[in-house]
């Protein structure tokens, strides 16, 4: 893992959870960063914790329409952007018919074309030097709905689509991705998760509040990003249910709507 000394990593939704135990991790292992996320004071917190040159690049995923000026920017601080990391976005809890349009279009849009947009902006500097690996965080709703994540799992399944097509047209360029399916990880997803009228859940899924850590979770993502795999899956087992869907398609459903939606 060494060789991630002085390499440029762009890590979004930097300032909690799984995005600040990215940054901790790839610190430790000498990386340079750029952290960007909304809440600008906390960003500068985790730079201060980060043991690397590090600079913040603080924006709103949802107000995507100047990113190849935050891209320039990271150029011209550091010269080349060698990971980029499309972590940030946000969840939802609540049911399809209850939730108003607004809340769906606001979820696609942090989600599904915040996250192409950055990575839009970023590819023209990947493509002149001829290298570059693109990270999205998917999840594993990105392989099947799930109660009260309707939006949520279409933005994230449109993502698997996307990026399974730019992984064929980047082929030539020496460009990697690398998409990656967290299942349940203790962070503030669910906290922060959008209910029918768009105001945060303030609530702790029992789901998340028994998953992976955020930094064990970090560690296996920078595992996978350094193997350039193609798709991984992490969680502590319940991950399976992607291949039981494939192989056992009846199954699958009996067990899915038993399960608990938080």
């Amino acid at each position: 893992m060494n060789n991630w000394q002085g390499k440029v990593i762009w890590i979004t939704g930097a300032s909690s959870g799984l995005g600040e135990a990215l940054a901790y991790e790839y610190a430790i292992l000498g990386a340079k960063l750029i952290l960007s996320a909304r809440r600008e004071q906390e960003l500068e917190k985790v730079k201060l914790n980060c043991q690397t040159e590090v600079l913040c690049i603080p924006f709103d995923l949802e107000v995507n329409d100047h990113f190849d000026v935050l891209a320039k920017r990271a150029i011209d601080y550091f010269g080349k952007i060698d990971v980029l990391i499309n972590n940030g976005g946000i969840s939802q809890r609540s049911e399809a018919i209850e939730t108003g349009l607004d809340i769906d279009r606001k979820i696609m849009e942090v989600n599904f074309f915040g996250n192409i947009a950055l990575t839009k902006a970023v590819l023209p500097y990947m493509q002149a030097q001829q290298s570059g690996q693109i990270v999205p965080i998917s999840s594993l709703a990105g392989k099947f709905g799930f109660y009260l994540r309707s939006t949520y799992s279409a933005s994230k399944h449109a993502l698997h689509g996307y990026y399974e097509s730019l992984r064929l047209e980047l082929e030539k360029d020496n460009i990697q991705i690398t998409i990656i399916c967290p299942a349940f990880v203790l962070t503030n997803i669910s906290i922060n998760a959008l209910d029918k009228k768009g105001n945060k859940t303030n609530t702790l899924d029992t789901n998340q509040k028994n998953g992976m850590t955020a930094e064990v979770c970090a560690k296996k993502i920078i595992h996978s990003i350094y193997k350039k795999k193609k798709e991984v899956l992490i969680g502590n087992g319940e991950q399976i249910i992607v291949y039981i869907k494939r192989f056992f398609p009846a199954l699958f459903y009996f067990i899915i709507k038993k399960q608990n939606p938080k």
